[in-house]
Order: structure tokens, then sequence, then C-alpha cells
């Protein structure tokens, strides 16, 4: 019996050594993977500027250059961005958020923690994985996360409650997915086996609307998100099945 532990202690340190060999190895060689998303360089930096469209018809677009201390002093320094709010001549608005990684993967992180932060109370039983019906660049399905969550306000004295719908998904140069274990499992894949450090961008949709009101205002962010991921969504770049 104590040779059989001496044994499987043997081998499991072994492989550990193997593991963190590969791992220093694949850091050693490590390249950064592209974005896939639309970018520019962010003059003065070595960032870059997420380019979200500014003309939609039916729009008002209000691009946004800065970001709160608050987002700046709790992402790493290489992160990048992109912000846009958009109003309809109906007066419905959404804003949309994208914030790339660059060589540190804790600048994509799950939203429940920014959303809670802020106040927000997540509906757990109404969080669902949706898939949205794009048309360009041909058709096909994009996978989202759904959230829906309530905040309280305090306006003229009394409490109002409003709902927010919160749509969400993980893109990079080669893939796109709602689930962020999955992104998290790529990256350490194409980390361990080709050294390169994908460059995944989180892309969010989020949109206030009166209690009651949530369907219709995740029908109206569908609709913006048919008309403006083409736009800025670089993947995917042919039809899934068909040659590069």
């Amino acid at each position: 019996m104590n040779r059989q532990k001496i044994f499987i202690a043997t081998v499991f340190l072994l492989l550990m050594g193997t593991t963190a060999g590969l791992i220093i190895h694949a850091r050693a060689h490590q390249k950064q993977g592209r974005p896939g998303v639309l970018t520019r360089p962010l003059a003065g930096t070595h960032n870059l500027r997420v380019i979200l469209p500014d003309q939609l018809p039916g729009f008002a677009c209000q691009i946004i250059n800065t970001q709160s201390d608050m987002v700046l002093r709790g992402l790493p320094s290489d992160t990048s961005y992109g912000t846009c709010y958009y109003t309809a001549t109906n007066g419905f608005q959404c804003s949309v958020n994208v914030v790339l990684m660059g060589t540190d993967r804790t600048s994509i992180h799950k939203p429940q923690f920014c959303l809670t932060a802020q106040g927000w109370k997540i509906d757990d039983a109404q969080t669902t994985q949706d898939k949205i019906r794009l048309g360009q660049p041909f058709p096909y399905e994009l996978p989202v996360m759904h959230l829906t969550a309530t905040k309280s306000f305090e306006s003229d004295g009394q409490t109002q409650v409003r709902s927010g719908v919160y749509v969400y998904w993980y893109v990079d140069e080669g893939e796109f997915t709602a689930v962020n274990s999955l992104m998290n499992w790529w990256i350490a894949r194409d980390m361990l086996l080709n050294g390169v450090m994908d460059r995944f961008a989180y892309v969010a949709y989020f949109a206030m609307c009166e209690p009651g009101q949530e369907t219709q205002t995740f029908d109206r962010i569908k609709a913006l998100i048919t008309a403006t991921v083409p736009k800025f969504q670089l993947v995917p770049r042919t039809p899934r099945g068909a040659g590069s």
C-alpha cells in the first residue's frame, strides 16, 4: 500500500510539473490574438478604441469616449472600451458597452458583479440564454445571455422601482458565446496549444423600462442588436461549415 501511495504521489507531481512547464512555455512564447470587434488605435496609448456605429436610422447616437474612475480602477490598464447611447425617436433608450481585454483576462468578468454593485437586483428565475437571428453578413444565430433586474430609485421623495433588461455575450477573432466558462476554456486551450492569448470582448446592451414592460424592451434590444452588430462585430466571417 505504501508503494502504491508513493507511485500515485509521484505520478501526480510529474503531471503537475508537466502542466506547469507547458504553462511557462506558453507564456514565454505568447502571442496576442486579434479582436473580434472593429477597433482603431487610441492616440497616446497602447490601447484601442472599439468603434461602434454613430449613424443609425431612427436613432440619435451619442459616443462616449471616457470611462468612469470606478471602471478604470477596477480593470487592467490595457483594457480597451467602446460605449454608445442610442435614443430612438419613440423614446426608447439603450446603452451599448464593449470591454476588450488586452493581455490580462481579468478585463472580462461576469456582468452580474457590475449590476449588483450598482444596486440592481437580478431575477435569477428570469435569466435565460437566447439566440438572436441576424441577417448580416449572412444569416446566423447569435447566442446571448438575457438578464432581468430591478432597482429602486428616489424621486421627489418617493421610491420608484424600475426594471432593467441586460443582454450580453463574448467574442474574439474566431469564436462567440454567451457562456463565461466556455470562453475561459477557449482561452486556456489556445494558450496551451498555440501560445495565443485570445483577445475577447464582452458586449453588453442595457435598457431600463417600467415593470411589466420587460418583454417589449427585450424585443427592442433585439432589433437594435440586429441593426448594429453587423457594423462592428467581425465574427463570424463565414457561415458555419463553409470553407475559409
